[in-house]
């Protein structure tokens, strides 16, 4: 498909020269990130984490080198419904055959073991809504079963941190229609320091073009290589790096303490192999 083009920065034997004469900048935001990470992992619900856009990329990036032989997978859904307006039947083909590329349709939601945990950062919450409509459109036309699906189905927004009070305002509250109709459990908050949650969202170089769902058909699928992307390269190729050290695996693992979930033999289990 022409989607955006990432390398594989796992096994990056495709990066030739790229990185020639480029130092990678100082990934300064990285304990807030591997503690972010930790939650995020903690409140998936044991599920597969689909990471939605662009705007935690780092967080892929550090957690496939935390995780590569965990048995847990990490996709990424590269688009982008941010501001998009209604979407047509052409669009809507588009998105499904970007998730069914994932392994994300009603027929395997419905079979398989663990759920699927999306991860965006989150603002209002409009690009899970779209999401969730996308996928409930898509559920009754297939006629795939409801009451297994919504078990499968759970999201991560990670949010800009506030002082927490009584009255704090979560996103999911203005978006009771569907929030509703799943568990209790399955739509979850893990906050980021603002500094870091703003780099992430709005100011970081990305490795790719956004891809905009309501623009798909004027996107172009040239790679860039310019100097900003070659940095924003280095950038991700270092994090991936840090996440096999055992000092930063061990950031991640020891965020999970505290968490409810620790309770349970699946977050045990990845913790021990993390720490």
């Amino acid at each position: 498909m022409n989607v955006p083009y990432r390398w594989d920065l796992v096994t990056p034997d495709q990066l030739g020269s790229l990185l020639d004469g480029v130092t990678a900048p100082e990934p300064w935001y990285l304990p807030e990130l591997a503690e972010c990470a930790g939650k995020v992992l903690a409140r998936s619900g044991n599920g597969d984490l689909v990471f939605v856009g662009r705007s935690l990329d780092s967080m892929f990036d550090l957690l496939s080198g935390a995780l590569p032989d965990s048995g847990r997978v990490l996709s990424r859904l590269p688009i982008s419904l941010y501001g998009s307006g209604e979407l047509i039947p052409g669009d809507v083909r588009r998105a499904r055959e970007m998730a069914a590329a994932i392994g994300i349709t009603p027929a395997a939601l419905a079979r398989r073991d663990r759920p699927v945990t999306f991860v965006d950062v989150v603002h209002v919450g409009s690009t899970f809504t779209k999401l969730f409509a996308l996928l409930d459109d898509w559920i009754a036309e297939e006629r795939e079963t409801w009451p297994a699906i919504r078990r499968k189905l759970r999201f991560v927004g990670v949010t800009m941190r506030t002082k927490t009070s009584p009255n704090t305002w979560r996103w999911q509250q203005e978006h009771p229609e569907w929030t509703h109709r799943l568990p209790a459990s399955a739509v979850v908050n893990v906050s980021l320091e603002r500094k870091v949650w703003s780099y992430f969202g709005d100011h970081q170089t990305k490795l790719t073009r956004g891809y905009r769902l309501v623009k798909w058909r004027g996107y172009s699928g040239e790679i860039k290589r310019d100097e900003r992307t070659r940095m924003a390269l280095a950038e991700a190729v270092h994090l991936v790096e840090l996440g096999r050290t055992k000092e930063v695996r061990r950031m991640i693992a020891q965020a999970m303490d505290g968490e409810p979930a620790l309770s349970e033999p699946w977050l045990r289990t990845l913790r021990s192999r993390l720490s």
